[in-house]
C-alpha cells in the first residue's frame, strides 16, 4: 500500500512537472468574463455579470500582474442590487501600489444575528419548519435593510524587499432600517408569508437600546486607515510558499463621521509547499479584529478589514471568513478567526494560449466573539415571542469543508466550496444547529 502511494505521488510529481515547463508566461491584456448568477428565498434570483481584466504587461512579473480591474452588476428579483468596481496598479505611480475600490450595495434582506456569537439565540427549528412549509417563513426575523455607499483608495510602497507601509481613505455611507414586508414577501405563497406584526431581531434589538437611535439607520463614516505588511509569497494570486502579515489601524474621524470610531486589525497568514510547483500546499490565517474603546457603530463592527486590492469582508460567517456558518453570524467589539486549509492540485496543463489547472482543497474555519457587546436587558426578556438570549459567552464557532477550483494563469479563479458547522453534528448540545446546518458557496480566487 505504501509503496503504491509513493509511486502514485512520483508519477503525479512527474505529470505536474511536466506541465509546469509547458507552462506559459502571460504577457499583454487577459480578459475573465462571468456570469453572476444565485438565488435566496428573501432576495430572490440573483442574475448579472462580472469582469476580470488582468495586465501582465511584458510578462516580466508574471505570475503577477501589473494592473488589474473588477467590475460587477448583479440584480436580484426582489430589488437588491450590487455594484462594484476595483482598480489595482503596481505602476501608474512610481515606487507606490495604488488600490481603489468603489462599492454600491442595496441589499433589501441582509443578515443581522445579534451580538456576541452564541449569547444570540439563532431560532434554527423556525427555520426549518417554514423552509419545509409547516409554518410561514422565518428567515426576515434575522434579516434587515441595509443599503452600503463605499469608497476606498489605497497606497503601498516597501520599506525594504517584504516589509511595506501601507496608507488609505475610506467613506462609507450606511442607510439602515427594518425589512420591507412588502418586498420581502413578494411572490410568496400565503402560507410563507412574515406577518407584518411579528417583529424582527433588528426592532427588538432597538426597542431594548441595544441598538441606540443615533447608530440604528447608520451614517456616514470616513477616514484614515494606516498599517504595515510583512509579504513574502512567492506569488498573489495562489500562494504556496512564504508569509503574508498585515497590521492596521482603522480612524473613522469626528468630522466625517456620525459615530467617531477606531479599530485594528492583525492578519498573519502562512504557506507551506509540501510538494513543490504548487502540487500540494499547507496554508493558515489567523486573524484578530479589536476595538479601541469601549463602544463602536454596530454597523461598522461585522467586517474584516482589508487593505490593498478587494473590500472589507462581511464577517464573521460566511465564504471569506468562516465558510459554513451564515454570513455575520458572529459579531462582538472583537472578534477571533481562524482558517487551515490543504490545496491540492491534480492537474495543471496549457491551452489555447492559457496556463489552466484544477485545484481541490479541505479546509477547518473557525471564528469567536473575543469581547461582547453590551446586550442590556436581553437576558431577562423573558416575554418576547421568540427566544433571543442563548448562552452566558460565546464559545469557537468552527467548520469544516472541501472545494473544487477551476484556475487560469493562476489569478482567475473559480471557486466551488461547501462548509458545514461541527455543531450540526452535536444534537444533544444545546449548541446543536445555532450555526445553521451548512452552506454552498460559489465565488472567487482564495479566502487568502
Amino acid at each position: 500500500m505504501k509503496r503504491t502511494l509513493v509511486i502514485s505521488l512520483m508519477l503525479l510529481s512527474a505529470v505536474v512537472t511536466k506541465a509546469q515547463k509547458q507552462e506559459i508566461t502571460k504577457t499583454g491584456l487577459n480578459f475573465g468574463p462571468l456570469p453572476a448568477v444565485a438565488y435566496d428565498a428573501d432576495k430572490g434570483f440573483q442574475y448579472g455579470a462580472i469582469l476580470q481584466i488582468y495586465d501582465y504587461g511584458d510578462g516580466s512579473s508574471y505570475p503577477n500582474y501589473d494592473n488589474y480591474a473588477y467590475l460587477e452588476y448583479s440584480r436580484f428579483t426582489k430589488g437588491s442590487q450590487l455594484i462594484q468596481f476595483q482598480y489595482d496598479s503596481k505602476g501608474l505611480i512610481p515606487s507606490v501600489r495604488w488600490c481603489s475600490a468603489i462599492r454600491i450595495n442595496l441589499d433589501k434582506a441582509f443578515d443581522f444575528y445579534g451580538f456576541n456569537g452564541y449569547q444570540s439565540y439563532y431560532d434554527n427549528e423556525r427555520i426549518t419548519a417554514g423552509n419545509e412549509g409547516q409554518s410561514f417563513r422565518f428567515t426576515p426575523f434575522y434579516r434587515i435593510m441595509k443599503n452600503d455607499f463605499s469608497f476606498k483608495s489605497d497606497f503601498l510602497g516597501r520599506i525594504n524587499s517584504q516589509l511595506q507601509w501601507e496608507a488609505g481613505i475610506f467613506s462609507r455611507y450606511y442607510q439602515i432600517g427594518n425589512i420591507d414586508y412588502e418586498s420581502i414577501n413578494k411572490g410568496k405563497d400565503e402560507s410563507a408569508i412574515f406577518p407584518e406584526e411579528c417583529p424582527t431581531l433588528y426592532s427588538i434589538y432597538r426597542m431594548l437600546g441595544i441598538i441606540s437611535d443615533k447608530e440604528a439607520e447608520g451614517g456616514l463614516s470616513s477616514g484614515l486607515r494606516l498599517g504595515l505588511v510583512y509579504d513574502s509569497r512567492d506569488k498573489e494570486g495562489a500562494p504556496s510558499s512564504g508569509i503574508w502579515a498585515e497590521a492596521h489601524v482603522t480612524a473613522a474621524l469626528p468630522l466625517v463621521s456620525k459615530i467617531p470610531y477606531y479599530r485594528y486589525s492583525l492578519t498573519w497568514r502562512q504557506y507551506f509547499p509540501l510538494i513543490r510547483k504548487d502540487v500540494l500546499t499547507f496554508a493558515y490565517r489567523l486573524n484578530y479584529e479589536g476595538n479601541i474603546g469601549k463602544t463602536a457603530p454596530f454597523y461598522a463592527l461585522p467586517y474584516m478589514t482589508a487593505m490593498g486590492n478587494g473590500n472589507d469582508y462581511d464577517g464573521m460567517g460566511g465564504y471569506n471568513t468562516t465558510r459554513g456558518i451564515m454570513r455575520t453570524r458572529v459579531v462582538g467589539l472583537d472578534q477571533a478567526a481562524y482558517t487551515v486549509e490543504l490545496r491540492w492540485r491534480p492537474i495543471s496543463f496549457s491551452m489555447f494560449n492559457q496556463n489552466f489547472a484544477l485545484g481541490l482543497s479541505a479546509f477547518s474555519d473557525g471564528c469567536m466573539a473575543t469581547r461582547a457587546v453590551d446586550l442590556g436587558m436581553l437576558p431577562a426578556l423573558t416575554d418576547s415571542p421568540v427566544p433571543v438570549y442563548g448562552t452566558d459567552k460565546d464559545r469557537p464557532h468552527i467548520t469544516f469543508g472541501s472545494g473544487l477550483r477551476f484556475i487560469m494563469n493562476e489569478n482567475f479563479i473559480v471557486a466551488l466550496e461547501y462548509g458545514t458547522p461541527l455543531t450540526h453534528f452535536l444534537k444533544k448540545s444545546p449548541l446543536y444547529n445555532q450555526d445553521g446546518t451548512g452552506a454552498i458557496y460559489i465565488n472567487l480566487g482564495y479566502t487568502f
